[in-house]
């Protein structure tokens, strides 16, 4: 009876702590700091269910856990290589506003006539 009481202290604590990684994810300032808080959040959202799966005495949840934990890898996989996309396309804009439109008239195949 006293491992329930702990569990559920341990859930209300957590999902506290939620908040401040919920509120981090929508602020930012930056794309980085939102997707460590989302990261964070999944992190978080595991050891919730894990202790539920220790407080109901459920072994399926530790499978939930183990899916979960694979689909937030994957997410976090995702949007880190969006925002390295995203990023090395808006440094390449800003080299070529450097450089100059004049210089900017190369083909994307290297061909600078108009021949085929």
């Amino acid at each position: 009876m006293l491992y329930h009481y702990i569990y559920i202290t341990i859930l209300i604590i957590l999902a506290l702590m939620l908040f401040p990684c919920l509120i981090r994810a929508i602020k930012g300032p930056r794309i980085a700091d939102r997707l460590v808080s989302v990261n964070m959040m999944g992190t978080m959202v595991m050891v919730m269910i894990a202790v539920l799966a220790l407080m109901l005495d459920e072994g399926y949840l530790v499978d939930v856990c183990l899916v979960y934990a694979m689909i937030s890898f994957l997410a976090v996989v995702v949007l880190a290589k969006v925002y390295i996309g995203i990023y090395e396309e808006t440094r390449r804009k800003a080299e070529q506003a450097e450089k100059g439109t004049g210089e900017n008239t190369e083909n994307e195949g290297g061909m600078s006539d108009g021949s085929f």
